[in-house]
């Protein structure tokens, strides 16, 4: 990975040098994964930000505070590693203006992500001082996926599938949300300590499956993104799962959703969730290179309205090392899909706040449709009968 990381900097180095970029000033965690190899868990919201200066004609530098530079100088590839405190003469104000020199020339930054305490920085430090927008140019690197990507995402896509059997396997009336939410930890967890070792590299990956699960039953089920209770399951019930910020493995993220029934289903609700399905299998067939980001989900609107149904959101969006990247497969996006890319592909109905149909799937774009990454039963699924 970390040769990888060191390749995709010297790619990214000479675009900036044809683009006439003297210094971008890196800031997004997963940016500075993607180029150096490295992340941290605790960062700008303790006031502690980390930076990644890479020149088109010079080695990058890292900024990082010192607390963190030992973990960092084992991880990343760069050599040269700075280090800022929270005090004194040596805060990262210092240092990162030491780094840029007088005249930093034209800068690139990653505008939608470099922090507000970051940007206020530069513009009081060095008047006048014209920040460039460099996302697109770092965001078209990070389009295309290469073989050693796609390998860890097939990887987060095992890691998943164990998430979500658990998930099933938890389920029964009476029980309460959480219990089923613990399950996808532990589970999540023990399958990706089987694909890790202590060693170089990987010794600092944690196989750790955190954040909160996102989890609705009931009634709950139209509120999409509600977290896991204490509510007890009731037999009819709906449950909904949604792994979209918790399917990850070396940073790379999935998208993955799927909806259970609790002992029985009624024919409503059956309905909801084979239009969601087979809207979201209707825009997984479309994806192929050549076709367009907006044309799979005109393919997902078209099962929608055949079926008498809205949707409110997007029917996907590119993944790799952020939740979120380009392109997004909604109406108004005209890229055109090449192979490599890697997309959540969802399909998604709320009725008047009382039925949701859900599911979601992670799939890579090959060079004549499309593979799977996230595995598990596509269809109505009813558990305890």
């Amino acid at each position: 990975m970390l040769e990888q990381a060191r390749l995709r900097t010297a790619e990214f180095q000479r675009r900036l040098g044809e683009g006439g970029i003297d210094v971008a000033i890196i800031t997004d965690e997963s940016s500075i994964a993607y180029l150096a190899g490295f992340w941290g868990y605790l960062s700008v919201e303790f006031g502690r930000p980390t930076f990644l200066l890479v020149r088109p004609d010079e080695p990058p530098v890292v900024i990082t505070p010192l607390m963190e530079s030992e973990m960092v100088s084992a991880m990343t590839w760069v050599e040269n590693v700075l280090t800022w405190e929270d005090a004194g003469a040596n805060r990262w104000e210092s240092v990162l203006s030491g780094a840029l020199g007088p005249k930093p020339g034209r800068v690139g930054i990653e505008a939608a992500a470099i922090p507000a305490m970051v940007r206020n920085h530069l513009d009081a430090q060095f008047p006048g001082l014209i920040l460039e927008d460099i996302s697109p140019l770092l965001g078209a690197m990070r389009m295309i996926k290469s073989s050693e990507e796609i390998a860890v995402m097939r990887q987060a896509g095992e890691i998943a599938g164990a998430m979500m059997a658990a998930a099933e396997g938890a389920l029964a009336e009476g029980r309460p949300e959480f219990e089923a939410a613990l399950a996808v930890i532990e589970a999540g967890t023990r399958k990706a300590a089987g694909f890790l070792t202590d060693r170089g590299w990987e010794a600092f990956i944690s196989p750790m499956i955190h954040n909160l699960q996102i989890m609705q039953s009931g009634r709950n089920t139209s509120m999409v993104h509600r977290r896991a209770g204490v509510k007890k399951l009731q037999r009819g019930d709906p449950v909904y799962f949604c792994f979209c910020n918790m399917a990850q493995f070396k940073q790379y993220k999935l998208g993955f959703d799927r909806l259970f029934f609790i002992g029985e289903v009624s024919d409503q609700a059956a309905e909801v969730q084979t239009a969601a399905i087979d809207a979201q299998q209707a825009a997984i067939a479309s994806i192929r290179p050549g076709v367009t980001a907006e044309s799979v989900a005109a393919a997902a609107d078209e099962v929608y309205r055949e079926r008498g149904f809205e949707t409110g959101y997007r029917t996907g969006r590119s993944i790799g090392m952020a939740y979120l990247e380009s392109p997004e497969l909604k109406a108004g996006d005209r890229t055109v899909l090449e192979p490599g890319m890697t997309f959540a592909v969802d399909g998604g109905i709320s009725v008047d706040g009382r039925l949701g149909g859900r599911i979601g799937d992670s799939v890579v774009v090959t060079e004549d449709g499309c593979d799977f990454l996230t595995e598990y039963p596509r269809r109505v699924q009813v558990v305890g009968r």
